[in-house]
């Protein structure tokens, strides 16, 4: 029997990087859901209203999606290396200053800190991966990123509820310093130096500014008007409009553009990218309803049904991997088509639930879609930063974090208001318990019916793109 190509395997060395890559992914993926479930505590803490309470979150996603292209600029200028360092040093750094917080004026302003060093940590992963790993064992690399990342969504409501119970809610930001620490001391000691790849560049401050007015205002916008208040929400839908248009206008004419406009032209490219962000819908708009179906319509207590969401991510994390190595044999493209059919099949079948439905069916299509989605998610990394220059990975690694944040929030928000037009009342009736189980399972039925039909288009979108292969990246390491 002929041995393994030894060159399809991850040296020790490389693991060690991909390890420190991934502690990133796993931190961010921690706090983009180990927040949530300690809201009511930090609310009842500092004696403030759950709207207010609700701007740890909102601040830190604002911060987070604005500065992700940036950060990625800068470490194409500065070199990926000592921007992620520095961008872990402030992660953990905005950790400990977030548990220490005597107010919440303080503890929203220190969770802005966390997110810019979030940001860094984000935007530079999959480039890391591209500049470090040759294309034998990108996928597998990229996989187990996207393992990590999901292992983190996962764990979040887990850990941030026995830590919230068994301790205090500080806990749930001290818990990142002894991995930040551990990042810190590994990143320093094995992520090899290379040359920046743009060391002449400059940063665009105003087209990072103008990406930050307009994303900033969409989240605002989409926020109030899932909140009912469509005047103001219009309003900062208006502005997101107006900024995008002049940072579209900007980056055509500025030398050094923030977003490279022209690598837009390679369709592959910017199909692959319209594919992360609807992935990501679907993923969200599942994860935000689901609650809703299996709390109110089945009647089951909220740890039961914390239990049963854990099926999705747990198909994620046993697929992701696997699906990465598979994509550097067989090439990117049919994993991303089979995980799509997989995920078009599982919602269709979420769209099917009703009252009647048993809950081990709910975890079964739960685990399926979670399975769909990381066969996809890792090719889908892949190809993507295989498409990219090698001067605009960093903005393409920052672009693909962007559209997987952007993803999350169209999901929530439009599954949302699929949902109440189909209902008619407004949801916040929903959460009042003030609907019959069956009205409500008809609508969550419509909303992943919908979840269901933008993935068919995400489906028709791969099946138009033409799968590139790329060299090996060289890495000089001093």
């Amino acid at each position: 029997m002929p041995e393994k190509d030894p060159s399809l395997r991850m040296t020790g060395k490389e693991l060690l990087i991909v390890l420190v890559i991934s502690l990133g992914s796993f931190m961010a993926g921690l706090d983009a859901t180990i927040v949530n479930i300690a809201l009511p505590s930090i609310a009842k803490a500092f004696s403030v209203s759950t709207v207010l309470a609700s701007w740890v979150l909102n601040a830190y996603l604002i911060i987070l999606v604005s500065l992700l292209l940036a950060a990625a600029k800068l470490g194409d200028i500065k070199g990926y290396k000592q921007i992620f360092i520095i961008g872990f040093a402030i992660f953990t750094a905005g950790s400990a200053l977030c548990g220490m917080a005597p107010g919440i004026d303080l503890l929203i302003f220190f969770r802005m800190i966390q997110a810019v060093g979030g940001a860094i940590i984000a935007a530079l992963g999959s480039v890391m991966v591209t500049a470090y790993m040759g294309e034998k064992v990108r996928g597998q690399a990229l996989g187990l990123v996207a393992m990590f990342t999901m292992l983190g969504v996962a764990l979040g409501p887990v850990i941030g509820g026995f830590l919230t119970s068994s301790f205090s809610w500080q806990f749930i930001f001290y818990v990142n310093i002894p991995v930040g620490i551990l990042a810190l001391l590994l990143g320093i000691r094995v992520i090899p130096t290379i040359p920046p790849v743009a060391a002449k560049s400059r940063l665009d401050t105003v087209g990072a500014l103008l990406i930050f007015i307009a994303l900033s205002s969409l989240i605002i916008g989409l926020n109030h008007v899932q909140a009912g208040e469509i005047t103001s929400g219009a309003g900062g839908l208006v502005l997101a409009l107006v900024a995008g248009a002049a940072l579209y206008f900007r980056e055509k004419k500025v030398p050094e553009p923030l977003i490279a406009l022209s690598i837009f032209k390679n369709r592959s490219y910017t199909f692959q990218n319209i594919d992360i962000l609807i992935l990501q819908m679907g993923l969200a708009g599942v994860m935000f309803l689901m609650p809703f179906y299996l709390e109110i319509v089945k009647d089951l207590p909220t740890g039961t049904a914390g239990a049963l969401l854990l099926s999705l991510p747990v198909g994620n994390i046993l697929t992701a991997p696997i699906a990465g190595k598979i994509s550097d044999v067989i090439g990117t493209r049919k994993p991303i088509i089979f995980g799509f059919i997989v995920m078009i099949g599982a919602l269709f079948l979420l769209s099917q639930l009703s009252v009647s439905s048993q809950t081990h069916e709910v975890a079964l299509y739960l685990f399926i879609l979670g399975a769909g989605a990381g066969i996809a998610y890792a090719p889908l990394n892949s190809a993507i930063m295989s498409e990219s220059p090698e001067s605009e990975r960093g903005m393409s690694s920052g672009l693909l974090k962007m559209m997987t944040n952007l993803g999350s929030t169209l999901g929530v928000t439009v599954t949302l208001l699929v949902a109440s037009f189909s209902l008619g009342p407004k949801m916040a009736q929903v959460a009042a318990h003030t609907l019959k189980p069956a009205e409500l399972a008809s609508a969550f039925d419509v909303a992943f019916l919908f979840c269901t039909a933008i993935q068919v288009i995400a489906l028709v979108l791969i099946l138009m793109v033409k799968e590139k292969k790329v060299g090996r990246i060289p890495i000089h390491q001093n």
